[in-house]
């Protein structure tokens, strides 16, 4: 999994009560603060993975049943790390999407035509945004099962290197469609971002966005 950057918005200048655009901006943005810890959470796994990836590289390359054993219980343990990892961020995402729904009434309650076109929009690209990663967290989190059941196996001396070899490529198969789901994703969040410019441009809020 990679990391996707989300574009943050750090500044609203508003006079008097807020307006309806305004009530939805502080939502919009809401949803934004709590998914900075999802983008920690992504790095973290990522460094895992790497770990992980060195550890079979390894293995491949030993005769040795007990330390293969060994490195196998090792990677284990990084698995469990990267389901914990993969949670949280998970936790992270839904808390977005629930102050993200928010903004749904107030989108119904906005006069101007266009710029409710433009907000029912943007609420339509995000949900399905949000969607693709509940996707992609099945994915991931079924691949962990198999990364797992590959080195429970590799801790026994008898197994078949023809069975270990159909669980490798059941777990590669599993990374080709984690690759296309994280494409999606990463494709949901670029368009979101576009069309939340383009309704805080049509609904003139004054922001100054800060594109990480």
């Amino acid at each position: 999994m990679t990391v996707f950057l989300f574009m943050l918005i750090i500044l609203l200048n508003a006079c008097g009560s807020e307006t309806t655009e305004e009530q939805i901006h502080q939502y919009l943005e809401e949803a934004v603060e709590l998914e900075e810890d999802f983008l920690a959470y992504e790095e973290e796994i990522a460094s895992l993975e790497q770990e992980e990836q060195d550890i079979y590289e390894t293995i491949t390359d030993l005769d040795d049943f007990s330390r293969i054993k060994e490195l196998s219980k090792e990677a284990l343990d990084i698995i469990q790390e990267r389901s914990d990892k993969l949670n949280q961020e998970r936790d992270s995402i839904e808390a977005s999407e629930e102050a993200f729904q928010k903004s749904k009434p107030l989108i119904a309650d906005l006069d101007e035509k266009n710029v409710r076109k433009k907000a029912i929009e943007m609420y339509d690209v995000m949900n399905e945004r949000y969607e693709a990663y509940a996707h992609l967290y099945e994915l991931y989190k079924d691949s962990l099962s198999l990364e797992e059941e590959l080195y429970t196996f590799l801790q026994e001396k008898d197994a078949e290197p023809k069975d270990v070899t159909n669980k490798i490529a059941d777990i590669n198969e599993y990374y080709e469609e984690i690759h296309d789901a994280t494409e999606a994703f990463s494709t949901y969040t670029t368009r979101y971002n576009e069309l939340k410019k383009e309704f805080y441009d049509i609904a003139d809020l004054d922001v100054t966005f800060n594109e990480g």
